[in-house]
């Protein structure tokens, strides 16, 4: 499984090292698509995004091998990805003019790393020291000018390979990009198939958006902005007269199985897909605890539906930003955020640089900074389609039975984050899984478990009633 999870900027304790043995194998690897050109917007957008919150927004995890893989094998694998995706041997370098650029290397070599672990392991001790490398790989940055955005280890014990670990930068690969490369490491052979030439890469991105018809594009994404940004308050939810004592934000999980099959009952009843209705009832669950109503969010969109950008392993993934009317019942906001979202989709493509000339023009002109504070992140790989069929009843009682399931959990503290309140839907199955980050300056920590609990709760009440009111009051 891969993950992004809510890093709280410390190194898990690898118990373990001190009964291992490492090893590196230098994997040589050469490809087509070498070159140079301005960076991406996606890339433009990461960086920043890096820059504002020291977050890495690395992509960590690890899967179990067949039995029988060998570590030549496994080399021959990360050989074969690092050949094929021109994305995973760029580097960032510096143009004529002195401004940041992506460079492509045509060959190069990489380290995988072999970890042999002592033979009188507790299998339990095998699997917490790869999650403890996962997470260390998770928090540590890579220098995207002199390393390439690629970490891996095969992990054995008592001469049995037994994990791949796989560590990949958001600044070549967003999470639908890694899932394509992590396919083709699980299909062995089928890794050494040609891509097709017609599939863009980063290159070809940073080229194409450069050109007049991009920019068009960028311009109707900063008009769309604009008309959200006017008369939005300085901070989405203001601030606490008084502000606490330790770190600023608070990040925890909700795990509800509940609100999983409550959200596909919506979805078949109103016909909708299960993103806008999370996306509905998220919004809802925010305003019912802030008071904040209507809600401007913003979303981040994959943009792998324009056409051409389905296959492209690079970073695609961009914010926009949606208005959301938070009255009447929770259909009723379920059937304004399938337009609004609609829009902000179609809209969330462009320069980041613009956007940054926007927010300077607005802040001058508005005397105070026009910033959407709360965002909502949907990392699901595989969403259900619209007017998912159930098969079976959703009763009260099923939902009651599911929801002593439920789990909520408090991770931790951070120190730096960009949002008042940002909430990420992980890919779990059988489950809606939701990571929290919460500005505690603005936020009671009491408001922000109703915020993540009261996802369930409006979930719940909707399925079970077409009539349930979102019941926001300002």
């Amino acid at each position: 499984m891969f993950d992004q999870t809510m890093p709280d900027q410390t190194v898990p304790d690898q118990s373990m090292s001190d009964q291992s043995m490492s090893d590196r194998i230098t994997v040589p690897f050469s490809g087509p698509g070498a070159g140079t050109a301005p960076l991406s917007w996606g890339q433009k957008a990461i960086l920043r995004e890096v820059r504002d919150t020291g977050w890495t927004h690395n992509s960590s995890g690890a899967h179990e091998v067949p039995r029988g893989t060998t570590v030549e094998a496994v080399a021959a694998g990360v050989g074969a990805v690092m050949s094929r995706y021109p994305a995973l041997r760029l580097r960032l370098g510096t143009d004529e003019a002195g401004n940041p650029c992506q460079v492509v290397f045509g060959s190069g070599e990489i380290d995988l790393e072999v970890v042999n672990l002592a033979d009188d392991s507790h299998p339990a001790d095998v699997g917490k020291f790869v999650h403890d490398l996962c997470y260390a790989w998770l928090v540590t940055p890579f220098d995207p000018y002199r390393q390439w955005s690629v970490r891996m280890a095969v992990v054995r014990h008592r001469d049995v390979t037994r994990y791949r670990v796989l560590t990949i930068g958001h600044l070549v690969a967003d999470g639908a990009a890694v899932t394509r490369i992590v396919a083709d490491l699980r299909a062995g052979g089928a890794a050494r198939r040609r891509a097709d030439p017609r599939t863009p890469g980063p290159l070809e991105l940073g080229r194409a958006e450069q050109t007049p018809e991009a920019k068009r594009v960028s311009g109707r994404a900063m008009r769309h902005w604009e008309a959200r940004l006017r008369a939005i308050p300085p901070q989405t939810f203001g601030a606490l007269p008084t502000r606490p004592a330790g770190r600023r934000y608070r990040y925890g999980h909700l795990d509800s199985p509940a609100t999983h099959l409550a959200v596909l009952a919506i979805a078949e009843r109103t016909r909708t897909d299960t993103a806008r209705v999370l996306l509905a009832v998220i919004a809802t669950a925010i305003g019912r605890a802030t008071g904040v109503h209507p809600l401007t969010t913003k979303v981040v969109v994959s943009n792998r539906f324009r056409p051409g950008l389905a296959g492209t392993v690079a970073t695609l993934c961009q914010d926009s930003v949606l208005t959301v009317e938070l009255d009447g019942t929770v259909d009723d906001v379920v059937a304004r955020v399938r337009g609004a979202s609609t829009a902000a989709w179609l809209q969330g493509y462009y320069d980041p640089d613009q956007l940054a000339e926007l927010h300077a023009r607005l802040d001058r002109d508005r005397g105070h900074p026009a910033r959407v504070t709360c965002r909502i992140n949907d990392r699901r790989a595989a969403r259900p389609a619209a007017g998912v069929v159930l098969g079976t009843e959703v009763t009260a009682e099923g939902l009651r039975a599911k929801a002593e399931e439920t789990a909520f959990v408090w991770g931790g503290e951070l120190d730096t984050a960009v949002d008042q309140v940002f909430i990420a839907i992980e890919d779990r199955p059988g489950t809606v899984f939701l990571q929290g980050v919460f500005d505690l300056t603005c936020l009671t920590e009491g408001q922000a478990e109703r915020v993540l609990r009261g996802v369930e709760e409006v979930a719940v009440a909707a399925a079970l009633d077409p009539a349930a009111p979102a019941r926001v009051s300002s």
